[in-house]
């Protein structure tokens, strides 16, 4: 049984320490991870109240960082008045407890963070169950060393979801809490890919949109298929993924699919939990990378994306790499000449509508490509080819005679073959 917390009407107040090591090279810079952490706090309804960064050598064993920079940190809190400080390196349960103890706040990191990000945000009940899942996998391996009194009933950032549990929660019921979660999201996906068949079988190839977040999908997604998806310009607004029907230019009909954004240095446990949402991603025919082009890092959140991708398997899949918010730029003859690295790209206004015929018109390129109709004789024992043209493509006709049967389906290039081998002379 849950407790519902009643959230402070002031703002939390928030001190942000940036750990970064001298041996390491990273494209993330602490000054970009910082301005990326003020806006995860702005996004948890949190004030930013100070910051610090911290260059190490390496970690320590008890608090991560040395105790001169603890004691700066505790100095830096109680001028600010600060009521929780937030890491951006994970921090292990017995460096998060000595911390505490040390700086006299309460102290959280960047996973906890954004996993508060998502128990806000997740509406349906596949979302709340992937964020408790995420939550307890987080949870779990900090139990080492703690009492049995393991929630925290003060509320506040990184407090959402079980943490708001006045139970005694125990290794032992938070792993049968795992098993449960996982056994009840299996089911949804099974589900899910049901669902997803049976738009195989009519034929609508599957187009998902991928993106860091922020970087205007669910924009981009309202604009296309006239839908009215919740948007605004913060981390982490979509969630649960949503999908709609959409007509191109060429009169194919196609299924597009909004999802959760992407993060560098996204919890992998996150990644494992959200596999239910994030499989229309490896189901997909085709993939729209939505970039914000107006964004000074813009560079490193398409890596981290593909980072991502890389993780769910689908770098094989065409990509369509979507330049947005041009509308924000005085100069856009530089995105032009930025298009010539990418096989497929285009830069528009998701937000305006500028220059997005072009798009529609790459995936109607993109998509034909993929498919082709194919018209062949086949033995009358190949039940299976004709089960691989409803589950792979669009049937256009079947006609059995004594000894074969005739199949003229659209199909993806990649399994025509199959049929073509199997054919008989007419």
């Amino acid at each position: 049984m849950k407790t519902t917390i009643n959230l402070k009407q002031e703002k939390e107040r928030i001190f942000l320490a940036v750990v970064s090591f001298k041996r390491e090279r990273p494209e993330w810079v602490p000054k970009d991870i910082l301005e990326e952490m003020e806006s995860l706090v702005v996004a948890c309804g949190g004030q930013v109240v100070g910051s610090m960064f911290c260059v190490l050598d390496k970690p320590t064993a008890s608090h991560l960082i040395g105790k001169g920079k603890v004691e700066e940190i505790a100095s830096a809190c109680q001028l600010a008045h600060a009521d929780t400080v937030i890491f951006s390196e994970d921090l292990k349960g017995s460096q998060q407890r000595n911390l505490e103890d040390d700086l006299k706040v309460r102290t959280i990191d960047r996973t906890q963070l954004i996993l508060d990000i998502f128990a806000h945000r997740a509406k349906s009940n596949e979302g709340k169950m992937q964020v408790e899942l995420a939550q307890l996998e987080y949870l779990l391996p900090r139990l080492v060393g703690k009492r049995t009194e393991l929630s925290r009933l003060g509320g506040g950032i990184g407090t959402s979801g079980p943490g708001e549990t006045k139970l005694e929660i125990d290794r032992r019921r938070i792993a049968e809490k795992i098993t449960r979660l996982k056994a009840d999201l299996k089911t949804l996906a099974t589900n899910q890919d049901t669902k997803r068949k049976k738009r195989k079988e009519k034929g609508l190839p599957i187009i998902s949109l991928v993106g860091y977040t922020n970087a205007g999908k669910s924009t981009l997604f309202n604009t296309v298929t006239q839908s009215e998806q919740e948007t605004k310009d913060g981390l982490f607004t979509t969630l649960d993924s949503l999908s709609r029907q959409l007509l191109l230019p060429n009169r194919q009909r196609v299924v597009l699919s909004d999802t959760v954004g992407f993060m560098h240095d996204l919890p992998h446990h996150l990644i494992e939990a959200f596999k239910t949402t994030l499989q229309e991603v490896q189901q997909a025919d085709l993939l729209l990378h939505v970039i914000d082009i107006s964004h000074p890092n813009f560079r490193n959140m398409i890596q981290a994306v593909m980072t991502v991708l890389d993780e769910l398997n689908v770098l094989d899949k065409p990509v369509i790499h979507v330049f947005n918010k041009i509308d924000l730029l005085e100069d856009k003859e530089w995105v032009k000449n930025l298009k010539d690295n990418y096989e497929h790209a285009v830069y528009l206004s998701a937000k305006t509508g500028e220059n997005l015929p072009s798009l529609l018109t790459e995936i109607s390129q993109i998509l034909s490509a993929l498919f082709v109709e194919i018209d062949v004789l086949v033995p009358i024992n190949r039940m299976d080819l004709v089960s691989l043209a409803h589950q792979e493509g669009e049937v256009l006709s079947i006609k059995y005679y004594s000894d074969k049967i005739n199949i003229r389906v659209a199909v993806p290039t990649n399994i025509a073959g199959v049929f073509l081998k199997a054919a008989q002379p007419a």
